[in-house]
């Protein structure tokens, strides 16, 4: 790998909102640092790290951190990685970002900016379990091809409940979603027993969405959308 994944990065700009939306479903705030100069929130289930921006930035990213940055950054060139936004020197915190093929933003950081929370138990949430980071695409090839450079494992693409390709590591999932239902990137949960977690949900006045393929059932399936946006798929599962 070429960094250890630190967070999905979001644009928050009412932090508070999305800090109660996620606290709300059972996530529990991490303590940050003071590296990011403007507002900046971390919530977690224990898996699932986000970090709230309050600064507009591209946004979901995928952010992963490299100790030594500065000279990781050749190692990241000679892969032809395009690099963007660069940010290095003896004075700032250093940072980079790039896209892959699909245009997902990619940064990598040079330190950790949050401490993980200790947990006896991971925290139990309404969501279910995350299982993976959604990304919608027409073509799978060269987006396989780049994120198996960079140390990640592709699967066979699975046609059920929709066509999808796993792209797994050690610390973050991604999958390659082929449906024109899906607009946007994703954070996928699952659970067997869903139907009961959407009805739930719903007696706490979430509303739902069905921007999802027409084959999952509306009853044991749904959209989340979080304040800033996010959209949290939530899957019933086999087991």
């Amino acid at each position: 790998m070429f960094g250890r994944f630190l967070e999905i990065s979001l644009y928050a700009p009412e932090i508070r909102d999305s800090l109660a939306f996620y606290e709300s479903l059972g996530f529990v705030q991490a303590r940050v640092g003071e590296a990011l100069k403007y507002p900046y929130a971390v919530v977690t289930d224990g898996r699932l790290f986000l970090g709230l921006h309050g600064q507009p930035m591209a946004a979901p990213a995928l952010t992963f951190v490299m100790p030594r940055l500065m000279h990781g950054v050749d190692q990241l060139e000679q892969m032809g990685i395009e690099l963007e936004d660069l940010k290095l020197g003896n004075e700032v915190f250093n940072r980079v970002s790039f896209r892959d093929p699909s245009g997902q933003c990619v940064n990598v950081f040079e330190a950790r900016t949050f401490s993980p929370p200790q947990f006896d138990a991971e925290p139990a949430t309404t969501c279910g379990y995350f299982s993976e980071y959604g990304l919608p695409v027409r073509e799978q090839g060269q987006m396989r091809v780049f994120w198996e450079a960079l140390g990640f494992v592709a699967w066979d693409e699975q046609p059920e409940p929709f066509a999808r390709t796993a792209i797994t590591s050690d610390h973050l999932n991604l999958a390659l979603y082929r449906s024109r239902a899906f607009r946007q990137p994703v954070l996928t949960f699952e659970d067997p027993d869903m139907r009961e977690r959407l009805a739930r949900l719903k007696e706490r006045g979430f509303r739902l969405s069905d921007e999802m393929p027409d084959n999952l059932d509306e009853s044991c399936n749904a959209i989340l959308i979080a304040p800033e946006g996010t959209r949290l798929l939530l899957l019933q599962s086999d087991a």
